[in-house]
């Protein structure tokens, strides 16, 4: 039984638009069921944003989806209360509990474009829920949904309602799940994750967005995260779950800044605060260069013969990587970061410049590819699809060596254990297939790989963004803790600035292809030279509650 500390709020004397007392969902396993969410207590106010946070597998989602009446049919939901503005929801019919759904309460999901149909425009999906609920005819919908776009932020918004959701970018597709959520002004909205996989300037954009909605429409938020700057930035109230049970809750000044629970406590010392900055050495201190690309150009070309279109992904971008150096490379999606990074790997073939390691030209051109760079490996951004699901671990780590045709069978045999107990990874695992481990686990693993060949070079593609705050943390510092052992350099692609801040010795800023700025980590940071440099630190979410607001008025 897990003790819970309540937090009390004198201010919250509003009544809640969803109470929710002793709610517990079961689903069926192979031994027995399993509880997904155990006895969750849980209130959202009128014009309240509630912060539900915890890891991954913390039960938030199941929470969320047994509260919208949307968990797998095989799950078993039961609750002592579960009422929306005083209506009990497990007591509706199927019918009822449609008609709520939209009408007042709606749920906006992670994944925007998987969200969106791909084969309808906007209008037309926004148009549906008008016409469905309200039984409103094709143009006046259309009417209403130009005028939601409009509301969301959408320039020229009765021209976009003919687009489809691939057309828009990540942040305008999450505006417009968020346009359809509150098209009928729901009492309450529930954001599953709507920030995860954006960056930090269109982040700020949706916290503003609906920091205003909640207001103009004194809508109940339950907004479901393991991102701590964003609970900071917004929530008035803060839920804290671990393993499907609620372990803290409260007004959010106080869970925050002193939390209670022994493990809302280490969840909060994960995030990472300014540390100083990492120095590798100056005038002769400093290790020479190991890996120098100057001039990198890749143009993509795309649509019919008759109507192509090109987009420079990378424009005349050069980099040079030292010894033992982290560098981040930091910018939007779309900035060209990833592109850069397969280009110096070998993964993309470049239209002009040049990759210089070990004192050989290894580019890839087009029509011609150099024989693969041992000293230079890649470790991926999800570290689930960059894992072949039928092999096992010892398989999956030995592949390099294969590969190279390094040793025999039983020297390829002790130097998987000698690379998975490097990163921490216990020897029994060898036996296993990737879907049996955590995300943080896998990435260890596939950073095992990455290492076998002892590479003197690590290009590290956004390998925490899909990692929780506490697993963040532990994938960076093994990656410092490899660095320092093995004098591995690190090219760091990432658009948390947060990470890069701590890890990096130098920074590259990218924009639309471009090397904006460049320097070290200090200097970045502390005293950029560019525009664009600044409007980006200053979207980093704040660390404490005294900087709360930033983001907000910054966005707006």
């Amino acid at each position: 039984m897990h003790d819970v500390v309540m937090v009390t709020d004198p201010t919250s004397s509003r009544p809640a638009v969803l109470h929710v007392r002793g709610l517990s969902v079961r689903f069926p396993g192979p031994t027995g069921p399993v509880l997904a969410a155990s006895g969750v207590d849980l209130d959202v106010r009128p014009g309240e944003l509630h912060a539900l946070l915890g890891e991954s597998g913390s039960g938030k989602t199941v929470t969320a989806r047994a509260v919208m009446g949307v968990v797998d049919p095989a799950a078993t939901v039961q609750a002592r209360e579960l009422l929306l503005a005083g209506e009990d929801v497990l007591a509706m019919t199927p019918a009822r509990r449609r008609a709520v759904r939209g009408e007042r309460m709606s749920m906006v999901l992670q994944d925007a474009l998987s969200s969106l149909n791909p084969v309808l425009s906007i209008g037309d999906q926004l148009g549906e829920v008008l016409r469905v609920h309200r039984g409103w005819s094709r143009a006046r919908a259309a009417g209403r949904a130009a005028e939601l776009l409009d509301l969301v932020g959408i320039a020229n918004p009765a021209h976009r309602l003919k687009d489809y959701p691939h057309q828009f970018s990540g942040g305008m597709r999450q505006r417009i799940l968020i346009a359809m959520a509150v098209s009928l002004e729901p009492q309450l909205l529930i954001a599953d994750e709507p920030t995860t996989a954006l960056d930090v300037t269109v982040q700020a954009q949706i916290l503003r967005l609906l920091h205003d909605l909640r207001r103009e429409l004194d809508m109940g938020v339950l907004l479901i995260t393991h991102d701590i700057g964003v609970v900071t930035e917004v929530a008035d109230r803060v839920t804290v779950m671990r393993h499907g049970v609620v372990v803290e809750s409260g007004d959010a000044d106080q869970v925050l800044t002193s939390p209670q629970a022994p493990y809302s406590r280490e969840l909060l010392g994960s995030v990472p605060v300014p540390q100083p900055a990492r120095v590798l050495g100056t005038g002769a201190a400093r290790p020479g260069v190991v890996l120098e690309a100057t001039g990198m150009t890749r143009t993509f070309s795309g649509g019919p013969r008759w109507n192509r279109r090109s987009v420079r992904a990378v424009d005349d971008v050069s980099v040079t990587l030292h010894h033992g150096e982290t560098l981040g490379v930091v910018g939007e999606s779309g900035s060209g970061k990833s592109t850069l990074a397969r280009m110096i790997v070998g993964l993309e073939s470049a239209d002009a410049g040049r990759v210089v390691y070990g004192g050989a030209d290894v580019t890839r051109r087009r029509g011609h590819r150099p024989g693969a760079q041992r000293g230079v490996q890649m470790v991926f951004q999800d570290p689930y699809s960059s894992l072949d699901p039928r092999m096992r671990v010892r398989d999956v780590v030995a592949e390099p060596l294969v590969t190279a045709r390094w040793g025999d069978a039983a020297r390829r045999r002790d130097r998987v254990a000698e690379l998975l107990d490097l990163v921490g990874m216990a020897p029994e695992v060898v036996d296993r297939f990737p879907h049996q481990f955590s995300g943080g686990q896998r990435q260890r693993i596939g950073i095992a790989r990455a290492l076998a060949l002892d590479p003197q070079v690590l290009v590290c593609d956004e390998p925490v963004s899909a990692l929780d705050v506490t697993i963040q943390a532990q994938v960076t510092d093994l990656l410092v803790g490899l660095q320092d052992r093995l004098g591995v350099a690190i090219l760091f692609i990432s658009h948390d600035l947060s990470v890069v801040r701590n890890l990096a010795h130098r920074v590259l800023v990218m924009h639309r292809g471009r090397a904006v700025e460049t320097g070290t980590t200090q200097q970045i940071f502390e005293a950029p030279r560019e525009d664009y440099t600044r409007r980006l630190l200053a979207s980093i979410p704040p660390v404490t509650r005294a900087d709360r607001g930033r983001l907000v008025a910054l966005a707006g």
